[in-house]
């Protein structure tokens, strides 16, 4: 993609990504005025309460407010156990939407100025009148796109973050508000991480879709990548493959207690692993290009022609390989260049497919049977 970031764009209300970049990416909150109105309309309250009702789906009900008692339930959500559209105080969360309707699939691929890596899914909520979640945190950046409805919106850089303990939902047990805006359908508000937000609708049929990203923790990494390190495949090198041995060790007076040099023979082990580049890398890409762990691809037919990657497929490359769901394939030449097109442009023009090698063309036919790809219309 070789957008003109230099450019105003109207998603970022105007800003150009360089400027938004530079001057509001995890650094201060900004508030982007009609910059989602290509989306307006396209995600209403029949939609989203019939997605509720699928038990493939993740969805959450809250109920509550700073003076009543704050709920909480999972779904799925029959008609019946949602409370009236004229009730005040409640609000119907749908996560993984982009997976789930081509709205919300074209609003995250609006955002792929920036990493795709980091791009993480849409959470649509419809709201009564007062409806909310509470002055919460997230610790990952966040575009609340207000869809309909008004809602207002209170925000605080403030350092306390202890939550009030007991309560289903994570509310903050004190929320001073520095900022306050009323977004407007249309209205988009960026958040960086670990800002203090209360959002509450003004009135009813309030509709937002939220953006977020992915922050992942040092320890998220380090506990997915570990499991990924190895592959059965792989061909050990002769370093790897060396044996333990203890020439010399005197008898041991404590036979319980493990021995030194085996708790150093096993962190060069780990090491030695880790220090490999390719193997790093493919258990990085591997787990970020992994779908939701509910996500279920309906298997496809093959068909000619151009081709598109499925809602909730993720696609990455790195400088060894490509990633597609979770599995890592190497690639080179000419097949890297256009398997490159295909995640960064998430479509593969006819023309592009046809330059494929045999190898590459027998792939992305499994790929559309697995129902990873499908036909471009």
């Amino acid at each position: 993609m070789h957008a003109p970031f230099d450019k105003p764009w109207p998603l970022l209300g105007g800003l150009s990504p360089d400027q938004f970049m530079r001057r509001h990416w995890q650094r201060k909150p900004a508030v982007l005025r009609q910059a989602a109105l290509p989306w307006l309309g396209r995600l209403n309250r029949p939609q989203l309460f019939a997605l509720a009702e699928r038990e493939d789906v993740e969805s959450r009900l809250i109920q509550g407010n700073e003076t009543q008692t704050w709920k909480l339930s999972h779904g799925p959500f029959p008609r019946r156990r949602l409370p009236a559209v004229s009730k005040p105080g409640w609000t119907l969360l749908v996560q993984g939407m982009e997976a789930l309707h081509p709205a919300a699939r074209e609003l995250i691929d609006a955002f792929r100025f920036l990493p795709e890596a980091r791009l993480d899914d849409v959470m649509v909520s419809w709201a009564s009148d007062q409806g909310g979640v509470g002055p919460h945190t997230d610790a990952y950046d966040v575009f609340l796109c207000q869809l309909s409805g008004r809602r207002r919106w209170r925000v605080s850089n403030q350092k306390q973050r202890e939550l009030v303990e007991g309560l289903p939902v994570k509310i903050l047990r004190q929320f001073e508000p520095q900022f306050e805006w009323v977004l407007d359908p249309g209205d988009i508000l960026y958040l960086p991480p670990n800002w203090a937000h209360d959002g509450v609708a003004l009135g009813a049929d309030c509709v937002t879709a939220s953006v977020g990203l992915r922050t992942p923790s040092r320890w998220e990494l380090a506990d997915a990548l570990l499991a990924r390190l190895i592959d059965p495949e792989d061909e050990p090198s002769k370093a790897l493959e060396q044996h333990y041995t203890d020439a010399g060790t005197p008898p041991s007076p404590q036979p319980a207690q493990i021995p030194a040099g085996l708790q150093d023979f096993a962190q060069d082990a780990l090491q030695r692993v880790m220090q490999d580049p390719q193997r790093l890398a493919r258990a990085l890409g591997e787990y970020l290009s992994e779908p939701k762990p509910q996500q279920v691809f309906e298997p496809g037919a093959v068909t000619a022609g151009a081709v598109r990657l499925a809602p909730a497929s993720r696609m990455l490359y790195d400088r060894w390989h490509v990633f597609l769901n979770g599995e890592a394939y190497r690639a080179a030449g000419q097949d890297f260049r256009l398997m490159r097109i295909l995640a960064d442009r998430r479509t593969l023009a006819a023309a592009e497919r046809a330059r494929l090698s045999e190898g590459a063309q027998a792939l992305v036919n499994d790929w559309m049977e697995w129902g990873w790809l499908c036909p471009t219309p």
